[in-house]
Order: C-alpha cells, then structure tokens, then sequence
C-alpha cells in the first residue's frame, strides 16, 4: 500500500492547478439524436445485474481508473430516439459516497478509501458528455459535510472543476436553514412507517430529473455501504440522520414523522424477530442491535420508496473493510481487543482490497444482494433485504436467482456466481458475542449458510427458464450508427461463433467466439472503419446456424 508521500509525488504538483494526472483518451464521436438513456440491453433486463471488471494495479492507478469511468459511460449510455430516451437537457443529480472525515485530523489516503472514487467518476461524467450532455447538467450531491473536498488536493472539488460539473459545497445546514425549491424538495411518503414527508437535496427527486446512484464497495455497521444505504444522504439534515438508537427523537418536525411510527417498528420488528430473520435477536436498543437495525431498515425503505433512480452502480476498483470516519479496522487480526460497545476494534487498522469490479443495475436491491455477495457475505443472513421483501419492495433474495451478466464494451456474458472472485470485506454488523457459546469477532462476514427456501413473499423462479431452443434476436437498433447490440439466447452451454459479413460475403468482424453457458448473452458491433451499407449477422452453435440482416447509416 502506497503511503500518502508518495501518492502525491506520483500525480505530482500540477494537481493544485487542477490539471488531470491522466492520459486523456480520445472522445467518440457520434451524430446527436437529442436523447439519451441506458443500453438497451440493460434496460431490457431491470432483473439482471451487471459487472464490469477493472484492472487498476493499485487505488492510485489513475490511467486505469479513468479508462474504466470512461468504457462504463461510454457503453452503458447511448444515443436513443425520442420513443424511449431522456432529452438532452435532462437535469442528471448524482448521489456519490463522499463521506465525512476531516483532512486535519485523517490522512488523504483514508479519505480517500471512503468514498468513491473521483477518477472513475470523472470518466463516467465525460462519457456522458460525449452524448451531447452539458456538465452544467450534472450535481454531485451528499449531505454529510462534502465542504471538506474544498480543501483536498485530489478530490471532488477539482474533479468538478475538470468536468463542468456541479458540486453543492453548502449543503450541512438543516432545513430551517435552507430555501425551499433551490436547496431542497419536499416529498411526500404516502406508505411510509417511519416518514410522512421528506426534504431531498435539489435537484434530487426534481421532476423530470434522473438519479445516479454510485455507491462505494466498502463495510460499515449495516454490512456493507452500498446502493440502498448510499442514498440515505440524498436527504437535508437531520432528516438524513437513519442510524440511530431506536428510542432516540430524530432532530426533525414531528408532523413530519408518522404518528405512529415507533409503534409500527416495534410490530414489524416483533414479526421479524418471530419469522427468524438473522441476527434480530441481538439486545439493546441502539443502531447495532436488533430493533436498532429494524429501523434504520424502516427509514432506509421509506426512501427508497419514493426516490426513482435511473442506474445503481457500487464503485468496487478498491473496496475496503473499516469503520467510517477513522483508521479502525479488523487488520492486522487484533481485534478482540479494546473495543468500544460496538465492538469496534481501537487498535486493528482498516484496509483496501482491490476488488476491480464495477457492479450496476436498474434495481438497488439486486446490485446489493449480488454486492454482498462478492463482498464474501450471505445476503439472506442481511435483514434488509427481508424487510423489503416484507413491504414488497423486493420479490428476491437468493443471489443464485438473480442473473449476473460480465459487462464488457457493451458486450454482455451471462455468467454464473461461482465463476468470480469474491473480496472478503469484514464488518461489525449485529456481531454474535451474546449468546452462550458465542464468540464472533468483532469484524466478521455473515457467511453462516441460509436456507432461503424458508423465506416466504418471493417469486420463485427469479432466474429466467433456460431457452428451450436457439435464438438469434433482431439487432437493435436497426438502422443504426455508429453501433448495434445483438442479442441470443442458447438452451445449452458450449462453443458460440458470431459473425459479421459485409454484402460482398467478407468477414469483417468476430463479436464472440469461445465458450457460453446456457441463457442469453448480448453481443455489441461497434463499426469504426466500416461503410454505410447492409451488413448480415451469424450464430454457429455445433450444428445451428442462423444468419439476419442489419443496415449501417453513416
């Protein structure tokens, strides 16, 4: 692990003056539509997840970084017709994970490990801008304390400054302190157990606005800091403030909380507890205990439940294991020793691992099953997702179900959970130190084996039943410049040959070749260097063949 001396000698002194300490890729360049919106591929699989690998040799590795921002912007959004994209002018809020820590008392490199990361935000900020977005389009926002990134000599400040985008340096005030309609928006939450009305950070939760989620790979006392907690700070102070003990007042106006609201998490709790949901059981009556967590959960859910997003990314380049706003963490491996009620380690370190995935999908809480998944947890041993699937949030659990697609260039690959790596991240969530017996360290996974066939209000199958015969679908779109997306599907696993011919019968380009697994799989044919004319598609699979048509306009 680099020390901070030398990360700063590695990006050098220019980056005071707001220079990019990378190489500057070359745009794309492409005729506007005047719409935008996501792959079509992803959009026609909201119940997919999605992951892009990466390959930064170390969380420094801003070439790297910045030509991952940039594949990902670049092939998840593209050009649309007026039928089914987003204009241009489209107000784009962002939700990052800055998170809160003070440069004069942390070091740049432990800021740095708890956010997302500036680089790879940037190549996303331009791919999107290569569409014609304007970066005065685009705000990052995040309440908790994102003044500190003014003075950080690489952080969010001077990457907005490098993209044109918009970064809210003001926004820790609470809402007495704010105006309405240019600081924040009210939003009504007509099902909410713990909320009747919430004020978001403008333009979050504008109308006709589209959300980008980006979370960070990383622990925390909920598990794991993903999609579905990112957005607990898309929300003004103190209303934000989700963690805390059960019986603790949120500094807030009462009318704007429900009624009834500690009662109804006491019921919900009391079923939960009964249904054996795990680690509900855990005493006490602060945040990391078991009705704690019950309502962190319940707010978390009243958020979610009326705050749309477009797309759901977690940031995983590097994940790390750690507490929040200090160096704590389960490494080196002393842990059990001094710690504080939480059983939180005072001498273990947090540290960095890097993960090199970018994980993403329409749907928060399947990229957060899939994430801590990968993040080496079980998802049915998190309360979350039971709650939701409780309050019909969420019809799936089991990571098994959901289907997970390799994302490359464009290209997706349906592959299945045991082909990849996962990255151990620790956490202090609900630890079990309170039975006879038990004796969990105070940083651990929630990889005890769960039986989801027990869990009641899913849809079983989620996984989409296995083709029962070959196809080769119609590209789209068709015609299309400057590139297309094919889609098939295989009823079996085996060696896959897709082609394309220009009208002459030569080939002039290979999209797979090499082993796939039964489901359905995209091929993208992005046609630099090729004419305007038709061009012909075709699927080999042992003895099947099928060959279609598409047209090519420049």
């Amino acid at each position: 692990m680099l020390n901070r001396r030398h990360f700063l000698k590695t990006v050098g002194a220019g980056m005071a003056a707001a220079n990019v300490p990378v190489k500057v890729l070359a745009s794309r360049t492409q005729e506007s539509t005047g719409y935008f919106g996501l792959h079509q591929f992803i959009e026609d699989h909201p119940e997919a997840v999605f992951i892009m690998k990466t390959n930064a040799a170390d969380k420094y590795d801003t070439d790297a970084k910045l030509a991952a921002g940039l594949s990902f912007g670049r092939s998840v959004f593209v050009p649309k017709d007026e039928s089914s994209g987003m204009p241009l002018t489209t107000t784009i809020p962002v939700k990052g994970n800055l998170k809160t820590a003070n440069p004069d008392s942390y070091d740049h490199d432990l800021i740095m490990s708890h956010t997302i990361d500036a680089i790879f935000t940037e190549g996303v900020f331009e791919g999107l801008k290569e569409l014609g977005i304007q970066g005065s389009q685009i705000h990052l926002r995040e309440v908790n304390r994102p003044d500190i990134y003014k003075r950080e000599p690489y952080g969010f400040e001077a990457m907005c400054n490098r993209t044109g985008t918009d970064l809210r340096l003001d926004m820790a005030p609470k809402v007495t302190s704010l105006t309405e309609g240019a600081d924040y928006n009210w939003i009504d939450v007509p099902d909410g157990v713990f909320y009747s009305k919430i004020p978001y950070l403008e333009p979050i939760n504008t109308p006709d606005s589209w959300l980008l989620n980006i979370s960070k790979f990383k622990a925390h006392g909920m598990g794991l800091t993903l999609c579905c907690k990112n957005l607990q700070g898309s929300i003004v102070h103190n209303y934000q403030a989700f963690c805390t003990a059960y019986n603790r007042t949120m500094d807030m106006l009462s009318s704007h909380r429900q009624p009834d609201a500690k009662q109804h998490i006491q019921t919900i709790f009391q079923e939960h507890l009964e249904a054996g949901v795990p680690r509900w059981d855990r005493p006490g009556s602060d945040f990391n205990s078991g009705i704690g967590m019950e309502t962190w959960v319940q707010r978390t859910l009243d958020n979610l439940s009326v705050t749309p997003a477009g797309l759901h990314i977690i940031e995983g380049i590097y994940g790390r294991d750690g507490q929040g706003n200090n160096d704590r963490g389960p490494n080196p491996q002393d842990v059990d020793h001094n710690c504080n009620d939480y059983g939180v380690s005072e001498t273990g370190k947090a540290w960095d691992w890097m993960s090199n995935v970018i994980i993403f999908g329409r749907d928060s809480f399947r990229v957060d099953i899939i994430g801590f998944w990968l993040g080496g947890h079980e998802p049915g041993n998190v309360g979350l997702f039971h709650s939701a699937i409780s309050r019909g949030m969420l019809d799936v659990i089991d990571p098994s179900k959901i289907p997970v697609y390799i994302w490359e260039d464009g290209t997706a690959t349906q592959v299945s959970l045991d082909s990849l790596e996962r990255t151990n991240l620790l956490t202090y969530y609900l630890r079990r130190n309170y039975l006879p017996g038990e004796d969990e360290p105070a940083y651990h996974l929630l990889d005890e084996p769960f039986n989801y066939g027990t869990v009641t209000g899913v849809n079983e199958p989620d996984l989409p039943a296995k083709p029962q015969a070959f196809v080769l679908s119609q590209n789209h779109p068709n015609p299309f410049n400057p590139s297309t997306a094919i889609e098939y599907a295989l009823p079996e696993g085996g060696n896959v040959l897709l082609e394309v011919f220009n009208s002459a019968g030569q080939r002039v380009s290979v999209l797979a070749n090499g082993y796939r697994g039964a489901g359905s799989h995209m091929a993208t044919w992005n046609t630099s260097g090729q004419a305007s004319g038709v061009y012909f598609y075709r699927l080999r699979f042992g003895g099947f063949s099928e060959t279609r048509k598409m047209t090519l306009m420049r």
